[in-house]
């Protein structure tokens, strides 16, 4: 069977994982283009007319194109997984929501500043206030999340949700930078429950050694 669901975005991108992690949990069939970085094609005119921003990941399928990462993992999971890894109830879907906004407005901004100036700036141009800083910040984010998973296995519930998708990308990421952070004893049980995964493993926990010290893609 052909594919109907193409995804543009390079297998490197947090948010390109997030996307690929939620197509492989749905089990549907894809195709992957790289795009992005150092496969440019992002101001090609027929890509900029499926997302006006020029971003990856970009999805589409029978019924158009979908872009920011959120909105597309929020969309496959309401139209292939119905009360499933979607949440139909109105209440209980607002806390999955609250988390994966919480993820986009607190946790992943945060965690990216880190990221980017720590890892990926080369040593001698690192802001040593400044990445200790974006450590701090981090951390509280994840003790708040720690709070919140001693009563909860995953971010909605005791089942996994599309709301685990978001932070869950994460965690791989922050937690092998090879900075020295705290590792809150709940936090550590879900990524050990999300490492159970098979398309977290293929998607997120993966090798990020060539993005270290190159602040150009």
């Amino acid at each position: 069977m052909t594919a109907t669901i193409t995804i543009w975005g390079r297998r490197t991108s947090f948010n390109v994982q997030k996307v690929l992690w939620t197509l492989d949990e749905l089990g549907l069939q894809y195709e992957h283009r790289n795009a992005g970085g150092s496969y440019g094609g992002l101001d090609d005119p027929e890509f900029l007319l499926m997302n006006p921003h020029g971003l990856v990941p970009v999805l589409r399928d029978e019924e158009g194109s979908v872009w920011e990462s959120n909105s597309i993992i929020r969309y496959l999971c309401s139209k292939h997984s119905c009360d499933n890894l979607w949440i139909e109830a109105p209440f209980h879907r607002s806390l999955a929501d609250r988390w994966i906004d919480w993820a986009a407005t607190a946790l992943q901004p945060s965690f990216m500043s880190l990221f980017w100036g720590y890892y990926r700036t080369p040593e001698s141009q690192r802001n040593l206030v400044e990445i200790q800083s974006a450590v701090e910040i981090c951390q509280k984010h994840f003790r708040a999340l720690d709070t919140h998973l001693a009563c909860h296995d995953y971010m909605a519930g005791k089942r996994f949700t599309v709301a685990d998708i978001p932070a869950g990308t994460a965690l791989h990421r922050y937690f092998s930078i090879g900075l020295p952070v705290e590792e809150p004893t709940n936090v550590m049980a879900w990524f050990a429950r999300l490492r159970e995964r098979p398309a977290f493993c293929k998607n997120v926990l993966v090798p990020f050694d060539e993005l270290y010290g190159r602040l150009a893609f």
